[in-house]
């Protein structure tokens, strides 16, 4: 079985720096950043490559800005992109 490898991506400039996604991130691949954005938040930002794709980050973002990718030796694909959420959603996550 191939090793599978994460990556995320964040709106920086949507991102409010609410914390959620590190508290919910099993790897602690994520903190706050020493800056701010152009509306005053302390965003959040990847500080450790162990990301392994789980969507943990991207499910309990209250604003939609998180896009997760999972790669494995043959490619890298996005699997999870969750935006503009305003009641009862589901979830489907490729394996």
């Amino acid at each position: 079985m191939a090793k599978v490898k994460g990556d995320i991506v964040i709106d920086i400039e949507k991102c409010k720096g609410c914390e959620l996604c590190m508290d919910a991130c099993p790897q602690d691949s994520l903190e706050r950043s020493k800056q701010v954005n152009k509306k005053g938040y302390l965003y959040i930002v990847k500080v450790e490559d162990n990301c392994t794709g789980c969507t943990n980050c991207a499910l309990v973002c209250p604003d939609g800005v998180i896009t997760v990718y999972r790669q494995t030796a043959k490619n890298k694909e996005q699997i999870a992109k969750i935006t503009n959420v305003t009641g009862d959603i589901t979830v489907t996550v490729k394996e």
